[in-house]
């Protein structure tokens, strides 16, 4: 890596050993590349926090599609908002029930209001939001 710069960090030995009981559940090589992941997550969550940060993500949704009305709903509501949505992916879980995953791009402000619109409409079961960054930012 690049300019690595090693530090040291205070902490309790309980959270400690807490820390490195959930490294080794988690797989990873060692204490440091777990630490990295940490921050990147948190420094993630603090450019979805800002309204006008572009971010990436996406928007999944369990819907019955036999609802009246919702698979057209749905799909004239991705089509208004085509620049941010990058790709979609529909799964036929069952007769009845059906999955989308929306890869969506763009502000996170716009993003979170994308996400309400098609979360909250009656017939979806089910929805979340998964952030996740550009990657522009993160090392």
């Amino acid at each position: 890596m690049p300019n690595l710069i090693r530090f040291g960090i205070s902490m309790e030995k309980d959270l400690l050993d807490r820390l490195d009981r959930e490294i080794v559940k988690s797989g990873y090589p060692n204490r440091s590349e777990a630490i990295r992941d940490m921050i990147r997550n948190q420094l993630v969550e603090l450019d979805w926090s800002r309204e006008d940060e572009e971010v990436a993500g996406t928007i999944t949704i369990i819907y019955n599609h036999h609802v009246r009305g919702l698979s057209d709903l749905l799909l004239e509501l991705q089509h208004r908002h085509h620049a941010m949505i990058v790709s979609v992916m529909h799964v036929h879980l069952e007769h009845d029930h059906c999955l989308e995953v929306m890869v969506v791009r763009g502000k996170a402000a716009e993003a979170k209001k994308l996400a309400g619109s098609l979360i909250g409409v009656k017939g979806v079961k089910h929805g979340k939001l998964t952030i996740t960054s550009t990657g522009e930012k993160l090392n």
